[in-house]
């Protein structure tokens, strides 16, 4: 989360935000939230998810967008935790701070279950979540926000001009140089229908829950137009170790790629040869989330799963040692 972005925000801006969902103060709970803060409250004998954003990470015209789609995604076959409207009747409800800057409140279903286990990989889940993902693109072909304004943002939006070198080191000019690199492959890639739409593009086990076997996908608040594949390769860097060597290791992340395109198969077609740029957009989420971690967070006193992300990553970055090493082609 950007510094500011806690800087301004106070207590004020959570009542106002509990006053226009009509929320108790009582039933609120805070969770953890990276970008946003995030709270779950019962109301009604039912649980939703309150999250309040500051418009450093997101206007309130792309949380409309956001919104769009997650609910058209949910009327039409895809188990994703539905929006649902303010006491006044919005589904987006922006909160002046004192800095002459808003921050945007949004409500959402509470998806049943919890994150999924070890029994549920084991039980066939990279199958379903794959099929998911599938038939969210087939849907996105089809789908246009009720006007201009709420249209998401394009990928490249996340990467504005500096972005590596606004918060990394000065002696990081390695990873700078890598990413730049990076970016001008990625813009080069073709796109059309069938490639590039409106994606999640973050599909891990922190955003999805299980509840005997069904699948909810929520957060949908990096949504945005990119490459399908670049969907599939999230899918992917999350489910797999941050130092995939090991042979047990490679052995789970050839069976987890091969059972999600199963899955996505049913649901959508994509050309084999898109699988190929995988190692590409496994890559930029590495570096983003490189760049990311030391916007945000404390290098000395990281949490377990950030810190062994961060393990020998700059080597990693400087030397284009592959996240994974498959044989891409023989997902083709």
């Amino acid at each position: 989360m950007d510094r500011r972005t806690r800087e301004v925000y106070n207590d004020a801006i959570l009542a106002a935000a509990l006053e226009r969902y009509g929320i108790a103060r009582d039933t609120v709970r805070l969770l953890d939230g990276f970008e946003s803060f995030i709270h779950e409250y019962e109301k009604d004998g039912r649980g939703y998810i309150l999250r309040i954003s500051h418009s450093l990470h997101r206007t309130s015209d792309l949380t409309q967008g956001e919104i769009e789609w997650v609910n058209y995604l949910a009327a039409n076959g895809v188990p994703a935790a539905r929006a649902v409207p303010s006491g006044r009747g919005n589904w987006v409800e922006p909160i002046a701070a004192g800095d002459g800057s808003h921050f945007t409140a949004a409500s959402f279903e509470r998806a049943r279950g919890d994150h999924p286990t070890r029994a549920d990989w084991a039980n066939g889940l990279a199958v379903r979540l794959g099929q998911i993902v599938g038939r969210m693109h087939a849907l996105t072909k089809d789908f246009e926000p009720s006007d201009m304004r709420f249209r998401r943002h394009e990928w490249y939006g996340d990467y504005p001009d500096g972005f590596a070198e606004m918060y990394l080191p000065r002696t990081e000019t390695r990873v700078i140089d890598k990413f730049s690199q990076l970016l001008g492959y990625l813009y080069a890639l073709p796109k059309d229908r069938d490639s590039y739409g409106l994606i999640h593009v973050d599909v891990h086990g922190g955003n999805f829950y299980v509840n005997d076997g069904r699948v909810t996908l929520f957060d949908f608040d990096d949504c945005q137009y990119a490459w399908f594949i670049y969907d599939i390769a999230m899918a992917l860097f999350y489910a797999i170790a941050h130092d995939c060597v090991k042979k047990e290791y490679i052995e789970w992340a050839d069976s987890f790629l091969s059972q999600f395109m199963e899955g996505y198969r049913l649901e959508n077609a994509i050309d084999g040869r898109w699988l190929r740029q995988i190692p590409y957009f496994l890559k930029l989420r590495e570096i983003d989330l490189y760049v990311v971690i030391h916007r945000s967070c404390d290098l000395d006193n990281l949490d377990p799963w950030d810190a062994s992300f961060m393990r020998n990553r700059k080597y990693k970055i400087e030397n284009d040692v592959p996240y994974v090493d498959l044989d891409w082609d023989e997902y083709v």
